[in-house]
């Protein structure tokens, strides 16, 4: 794998091998790819050993330890888990599909995205946990900073399967529970669900002191009305069919997109929420390279 994962086309990436293997090698190409290091400072009050990992300075090495037990372990600092995050991601029904055969579904990439940015923030020692919903939460993973939260994390998006309807505000809400202090909510959805309702529950997270990272994918068809002389589309959650002819309907489908797209950009906005739209199209390294930015600006 002489080229960077993070800057291949996902669909190729995914065909490299599986989650657990290639979420670490965009993680290490998008590390490679910064100019400064990602990792944050230490501070002075000692609370456990954690294994040594490519980057680590040696002056935190435990050498009794590599005396002791023959492995390489740094001394972990309390300051090194002073945030906590917690990735949301959708997997209802409506995630479970792709434009093309040679691109991810929405969930395969949102899989993949989220095994990116938990392994960003647990090589920066960030407490980070996971939960995944659909008609209700199918997987949930409690926000730590032990060495195996990252097989942890990994396990339960690899196991993942697509639900039926969404309930992304009964989701939401549950991580105000998991997150007793205040941390980094990322949200990874295609939105296609009641905007006011999982939007108050956005605001909450915001309102007790959260900070809050949405993640918009949309399939590149999605944005495009495309396809023969007639087509039936079919609503994957409800099951409801309508047959419509593209071309007359192309400008108006278009308009409607550009008008979704500007409107949970701006309802965020208003709400201190930081929205990032993400075409599942684009390679991953561009985005946590997005995410990074846009958390640097979050504080």
């Amino acid at each position: 794998m002489g080229e960077r994962l993070d800057l291949l086309d996902p669909y190729e990436v995914a065909q490299l091998g599986g989650i657990e293997l290639t979420a670490g090698g965009i993680v290490e190409g998008f590390l490679a790819g910064l100019h400064r290091s990602p990792f944050r400072g230490f501070s002075v009050e000692f609370t456990e050993h954690r294994p040594y990992q490519p980057g680590d300075e040696l002056r935190y090495l435990d050498w009794r330890v590599y005396a002791r037990a023959d492995r390489l372990a740094i001394k972990q600092f309390e300051a090194e888990t002073n945030l906590r995050a917690m990735l949301v991601l959708d997997a209802s029904a409506s995630m479970a599909w792709s434009g093309a055969l040679r691109r991810l579904t929405k969930l395969q990439y949102g899989q993949r995205l989220a095994a990116a940015l938990g392994l960003v923030l647990l090589r920066q020692r960030d407490a980070t946990g996971l939960i995944a919903f659909a008609e209700d939460v199918q997987a949930m993973v409690p926000a730590r900073v032990r060495s195996l939260q990252r097989w942890a994390l990994l396990k339960a998006l690899t196991a993942l399967e697509p639900g039926r309807s969404t309930a992304a505000a009964d989701a939401l809400r549950r991580v105000t529970d998991l997150l007793q202090r205040r941390g980094l909510v990322i949200f990874i959805s295609d939105l296609l669900f009641d905007q006011d309702l999982a939007l108050r529950a956005l605001q909450f997270l915001r309102h007790r002191g959260h900070q809050v990272l949405v993640f918009h994918l949309m399939d590149p068809a999605e944005l495009e009305l495309e396809g023969p002389p007639e087509v039936r589309f079919e609503d994957p959650e409800s099951g409801q069919t309508v047959v419509v002819r593209p071309r007359e309907f192309r400008t108006a489908y278009r308009e409607a997109v550009r008008r979704s797209v500007t409107a949970w950009r701006g309802a965020c906005r208003r709400s201190g929420i930081s929205y990032l739209h993400v075409r599942t199209d684009t390679p991953f390294g561009h985005v946590l390279r997005r995410a990074a930015e846009r958390r640097a600006r979050l504080g």
